[in-house]
C-alpha cells in the first residue's frame, strides 16, 4: 500500500489504496487508529489521488480532531468506572479489586489486559440484571447477551431477541448503562423507533432524555482507553 504526505501542521500520512472494484476516489479515518486510507481507481493517476486529499483537507483535520485521546492504561492511571475516576494502583491483591477512590490491581502481570477483563465481567453483570429486570417489566425474554468493543453503536437488538453491548458502557454512569439497557430490551416489544418505542424506552427509564444527551456529549472518550498493552 502507497503512502503519501498532506503536508500542514501536523502534517497527516494517507495510506493510499487501490482497488480495481471502485470507480471513484474514497476517504476513510479510522476510528481505532486514526489511520486515513484513500481508496483510489486501480489505474487512478498518484497526482489526482492526493488532489483530492487536499480538496477534503478540512474534513480530514476535522474528523480527526474529533477522535478520543487516545490514553494507555497503567499504573498511575485514571480510569472512569461507573462514572467516577478510579486511580490505578498496584498492590498486594490476586485480582482487580475497587477500593475508595482506586482499583487495586496485581502487582505482577499485565496492567491493561487484568483491567479490560475486570471491566468486561463487571459490564456483564451490570448489563445482565438491568436487561432481566426491563424484560420481566415488559413480561417478555431475550435469547442472548454478548459483549463486544463496538465503536458504531452501544447496543443493540436483533429481531430473535439477541442483544448485544458494548463492555465501556461500564465506565459511563450507572444511568447511562441502564439507559442503554432499557432502550434495547425495548426492542423486543418495538423492533423500531415509532413514538409508541420511545413510549417503552421512558416506561423502563423514565429519565432516558438526560442518559441519552451524556452518552452523546461524553460516550466518545470512553473510547480512548487502551488496555493492550502493559504500562
Amino acid at each position: 500500500m502507497d503512502r503519501a504526505l498532506l503536508p500542514g501542521n501536523p502534517p497527516v500520512e494517507i495510506a493510499l489504496r487501490r482497488s480495481a472494484q471502485t470507480r471513484r476516489f474514497s476517504l476513510r479515518v479510522s476510528r481505532l487508529d486514526g489511520r486515513v486510507t484513500l481508496t483510489v481507481p486501480q489505474r487512478a493517476r498518484t497526482g489526482d489521488a492526493l488532489e483530492f486529499a487536499r480538496a477534503q483537507e478540512e474534513w480530514i483535520r476535522t474528523t480527526l480532531a474529533a477522535l478520543p485521546q487516545r490514553q494507555l492504561i497503567g499504573e498511575g492511571s485514571l480510569l472512569p468506572f461507573e462514572g467516577r475516576e478510579l486511580v490505578i494502583t498496584q498492590a498486594p491483591v490476586r485480582s482487580p479489586t475497587v477500593e475508595a477512590q482506586r482499583l487495586l490491581v496485581p502487582r505482577s502481570g499485565a496492567v491493561g489486559p487484568r483491567i479490560a477483563g475486570f471491566l468486561k465481567h463487571a459490564a456483564r453483570d451490570r448489563l445482565a440484571q438491568a436487561c432481566d429486570r426491563h424484560a420481566a417489566r415488559l413480561g417478555l425474554g431475550y435469547s442472548s447477551l454478548t459483549l463486544r468493543d463496538t465503536r458504531s453503536r452501544w447496543g443493540s437488538c436483533s429481531s430473535d431477541g439477541r442483544l448485544m453491548f458494548s463492555w465501556r458502557l461500564v465506565m459511563a454512569p450507572a444511568g447511562v448503562l441502564d439507559y442503554v439497557a432499557a432502550h434495547e430490551v425495548a426492542h423486543l416489544s418495538e423492533m423500531n423507533h415509532s413514538p409508541a418505542f420511545w413510549a417503552v424506552v421512558a416506561g423502563l427509564c423514565p429519565d432516558w432524555r438526560a442518559q441519552r444527551i451524556w452518552l452523546r456529549s461524553h460516550g466518545n472518550r470512553l473510547h480512548g482507553f487502551l488496555f493492550t498493552s502493559d504500562a
